[in-house]
């Protein structure tokens, strides 16, 4: 089972995503070399989604959801098998509800103020959100002041022309949609599009 320690690379964002096609577009990214999968909450049916690759892929990738605004929907979330929550803020409700029920917490920050409330709040990695407009020398800065171990991930705009720059700023990992996914792209365009943005990663 994939954890916290294996927080790291890219986050395939699917959002739109739907129950029917969800399964062949986790395969798709397994094949591509994507280890985790988030499913945005205001996708049509995402906790069936995140149900389905809980089931299917659930010692191997791990799965979780984007857009948690509020604290009962971490209760969904948890039920489903989601095990990653993820957030475009930062909601004390939702941090502390993710930790107690054992979920990864992942809240979107834009300051060093939120990210400090955040980590005393109880979270175990931040994204950076808006990524594309914050940039790159927003990571390497907040690199210097927060622990070195804690995963941070650039999230917003990110694609094969900027993942190598925020790797090297001092990204854990990145989150990436719409370079990926969206509604419309078939799983056979998945892969290709997976491996090319994994490669980018990890050469960067």
């Amino acid at each position: 089972m994939k954890a916290l320690g294996d927080l790291h690379g890219v986050i395939a964002i699917l959002r739109g995503i739907t129950p029917g096609e969800v399964l062949a577009i986790g395969h798709a990214l397994q094949a591509g070399g994507i280890a985790i999968v988030e499913v945005p909450l205001n996708s049509p049916a995402p906790l069936e989604s995140i149900a389905l690759l809980a089931r299917e892929f659930g010692s191997t990738l791990l799965i979780g959801a984007g857009t948690v605004l509020q604290a009962d929907d971490v209760d969904r979330v948890a039920a489903a098998g989601g095990r990653l929550v993820l957030s475009p803020n930062f909601d004390l409700a939702v941090v502390q509800r993710s930790r107690a029920l054992g979920l990864v917490s992942m809240p979107g920050v834009a300051t060093p103020s939120e990210g400090f409330q955040a980590l005393a709040a109880g979270a175990q990695a931040l994204k950076l959100f808006p990524a594309e407009m914050l940039g790159p020398p927003v990571m390497k800065a907040w690199r210097a002041v927060f622990p070195a171990t804690l995963p941070m991930f650039a999230v917003g705009g990110i694609g094969a022309h900027n993942i190598a720059a925020f790797k090297q700023a001092g990204a854990a990992g990145v989150g990436t949609g719409s370079s990926l996914y969206a509604p419309g792209v078939s799983a056979a365009q998945v892969t290709p599009r997976a491996r090319a943005l994994v490669e980018c990663w990890q050469n960067g």
